[in-house]
Formats: C-alpha cells, structure tokens, sequence
C-alpha cells in the first residue's frame, strides 16, 4: 500500500465532521474568494481547463484553502496525493516524489502534490521540492496561513504563484450554515431543526471568518438539542451564545474590538505598567488572536518606543517570537508574557522613531542627493583619478577611533536627526554624542 493515501479528492465520509462532509466540491459551491475565483479569472480557467501551475495557498484559518486544493485535483487528471507537514519528513517527501517519477515514467502521468501548513518544513524540507517542480514531476501546491515571504524559501516562492485567500464575509457564511442545515444527503438537513435567524447570525459573527468554525459550533449546537414533542430542535439565540460565549465575551477580532483591545496593549507598555499590559495580552490571547501577529506588534514597539534607551528590548522581543515557534501554544505564551513585562518595565524613548521620521522628510524633500566624493569607495584606478575616497580620514586612525568629517551630502551638512534623551541607555549615547559635536562645534568656529 502506498505511503499516501491516494483517493479521490472529494470522496464523502458519513463518519467525517460537518464542516469535512460539507466541503463544495466544485467552483461553483466554493464560496467566497470572487477576487481569485470570479468567472473569467485566470486562476478559474486554468483550474476548469484541467491545468494549473505550482501554487502557494496563503490565507486564514477556514477560508478554503484545502478544499480549493481537492478541487484543483478533481478537476485534473493528475494523481492526487496529500500530507501535511505537522506529520511529515524528508523521510516521506523522499518516497511520494518516487511514487510521483514512477507514476511519470510508467504511465505519463503527472503528480499533484497537496502539502497543507507548508511553512511548518524547514528550508531542507522545502528545498527537497525544487528539482521535481522544475522538470515536472510534480505540480506542488502549498498551503499556508502565515505570510510565504517569511515562511516559504525565495527558490520554491519563485516557482509557485502566491494566492491570496481573504477571511470569509459573514453572508458567506450565512450561506454555508443554510446549506447545512438543508443538505439532506452531506449536511444536517436529516434533523428537523427551527433555529432563530438571529442565533445563526451570531454563530456567523463570531466564527470570525471561518467556516470551519461555524460548521462545528452548528453542528454541535444540533445534536446536543433535544427534539421537542413534535420531533424538532428549536435552537435559540441563547443556545447559540453560549455555543460561542468565550470568544463572543472576549473578542470580535472582525470589529472595533480587535483595535480597541491592541491599542490598549500597546498604550499600557508604552505606560510602562505591566500589569495591564498582562492583562490586555491574556485577553486577546485566550481570546484567539494570532500569538505572532501579537509578537510582531511587540517587536515593533520595542523599535518604536522603546529604542536605544534599552537595546536589549529589542533581542527580548525577537527572542519571545523565536521561543513561540519553537515551543507553540499552550507554553509559548509565557514567552510572550515575559517580552510584555520586560517592554513595559524598560525606558522608554521614541528619538529612532522620531529621528527616522524626519530623516525620511529629507529624502522625500531633497531626492538622491550624490554621496560625498571623499566616503565613497575607489575599488577602480580611474574611480580613484576622479576623486573617488579622496580626504577620507580612517576613524580608527585617531585617539578614541573618532575623527570630525562629514558624512552627509553637501545640502544637507550639519542637520541633526537623533536626539538622545536622557532615559536607560540613551543617556549614555546622548553624552558621547554631546562630546562628538561639541568637537565638531569647536573645530568649525
């Protein structure tokens, strides 16, 4: 038997959940994506004439990225095979690419290589795929919800193409749930069930754009109803809330609230009160939200905010995000905790934050000024008959390895960006800094 299961890609299990019977098996049942999917795109007539090219999925938690990876391979004569990479090695990508040559040789037929979480191989794993991509072996398809520009290696993104699927809207889903509910032969429609609009609005709202998500709170929601006298499940508003209450309480990651609650992050490091800041993070946490979009946001604080008044804020950061992949959930939260106590409790300064702003005014204002004829580089004899490093002093040539010289293009000489404030670290720079100009003050007049 063959390592991978090989079957048809849209083959129903009655034993399987909702949201897995209920998976569209054709274009016309996908919901959602118009952007990529819409009639007469290019990615629609290329999946309907039966050839497709390598392709990277990129989207959210329940947006359709498998399931347009089982339609492609129905719609193809390719010989279907899936893994995911939470399972799988280079152990088994070695044997499906052998399978895949054999398949080739022996009867001219393609593979169609389904990998879900690709960005969980690493860049060996990834790397494994290249060769049989380019001669034909196999036409890869990868799916992802983490950004591939970080995650997929440049050689496998170069030959793949990047779709991008968007959250579900909630009249997506809206359809979908209708279509359980009615779907005698794959949904619940075997159930005789009154549900209030409002209930399944609510499931829809706080699904927050996965259809998985909704499909299992719906079915859930049925088979723990009773049937009244008259055999039917009347499920109510109040059912349905308590079917979503964690995150219906705690979030609305589709609304205002996911700003309100980041912005209340943010403001209480930049406050440098921990405790708040504790508490916002185990909100949207607990709530759902992405743990590394929450460590993007403290990485960037730690720039922001925080700077050179604490360098070390930084690498905390960076380090609480590398310790999350490493380690995940339920443990990886406490790398973030301790990233969120560190940032709130450190100095803060703004001055690279400021002093990047306004450096970037004069490069918008003043355009590409020429670099300075004595710091640019002479690697060449006629470079350096034009004046190319001509007057250059070397710096470690001097007492202190500091020399007074100008380093900016004429129009823009003795403009002062960064302000060191006096708070942490800063205060350490913004002495030397006072020493240097002070020197370059007393040498102009």
């Amino acid at each position: 038997m063959s390592l991978f299961e090989q079957h048809p890609p849209l083959q129903i299990n009655k034993a399987s959940p909702l949201a897995d019977r209920l998976r569209p098996r054709s274009l016309d049942e996908f919901m959602g994506q118009k952007h990529i999917l819409g009639q007469g795109s290019l990615l629609r007539t290329a999946i309907e004439s039966g050839e497709v090219c390598s392709l990277i999925l990129w989207g959210p938690p329940g947006s359709g990225k498998t399931t347009l990876a089982h339609i492609i391979a129905h719609s193809t004569s390719y010989n279907f095979v899936s893994f995911s990479a939470v399972t799988s090695g280079i152990k088994e990508i070695k044997k499906v690419i052998q399978e895949a040559a054999g398949q080739r040789r022996l009867a001219n037929r393609k593979t169609l290589l389904f990998i879900d979480e690709i960005h969980r191989f690493n860049k060996a794993q990834q790397d494994a795929f290249l060769p049989h991509i380019e001669r034909g072996t196999i036409t890869f398809i990868g799916a992802t919800t983490e950004n591939p520009s970080f995650e997929v290696v440049p050689p496998l993104l170069s030959r793949s193409k990047v779709v991008v699927l968007e959250m579900l809207s909630q009249n997506d889903l809206l359809t979908i749930l209708h279509r359980a509910l009615t779907d005698e032969e794959r949904g619940l429609g075997k159930y005789a069930v009154e549900i209030d609009p409002l209930a399944l609005k609510h499931i829809a709202r706080y699904s927050h754009g996965d259809a998985r998500v909704a499909l299992n709170a719906l079915e859930i929601l049925v088979q723990a109803t009773a049937p009244n006298s008259q055999g039917v499940r009347a499920i109510s508003l109040a059912l349905a809330e308590e079917a979503m209450q964690k995150k219906a309480l705690l979030y609305d990651k589709d609304g205002e609230e996911h700003y309100n609650l980041i912005s209340a992050l943010h403001k209480s490091m930049r406050g440098s009160d921990p405790d708040a800041s504790l508490y916002w993070l185990a909100r949207m946490l607990e709530a759902g939200e992405d743990p590394l979009y929450l460590a993007r946001r403290m990485v960037r604080f730690a720039s922001e905010d925080i700077g050179n008044a604490d360098p070390q804020a930084l690498q905390v950061a960076i380090s609480a995000m590398e310790a999350f992949h490493f380690i995940g959930l339920p443990e990886g939260k406490l790398a973030l905790a301790q990233a969120a106590v560190y940032l709130a409790t450190a100095p803060k300064s703004n001055a690279i934050y400021a002093a990047y702003e306004s450096a970037l005014k004069d490069v918008k204002r003043e355009g590409a000024l020429p670099v300075p004829l004595h710091i640019r580089n002479a690697p060449t004899e006629l470079m350096e008959r034009l004046g190319y490093g001509k007057g250059y002093r070397y710096a470690h040539h001097y007492p202190q390895a500091y020399i007074q010289q100008e380093y900016l293009p004429e129009k823009l000489q003795r403009r002062v960006y960064y302000h060191p404030t006096d708070r942490g670290f800063e205060k350490t720079i913004r002495i030397r800094l006072q020493k240097w100009r002070g020197m370059r003050e007393k040498k102009s007049k």
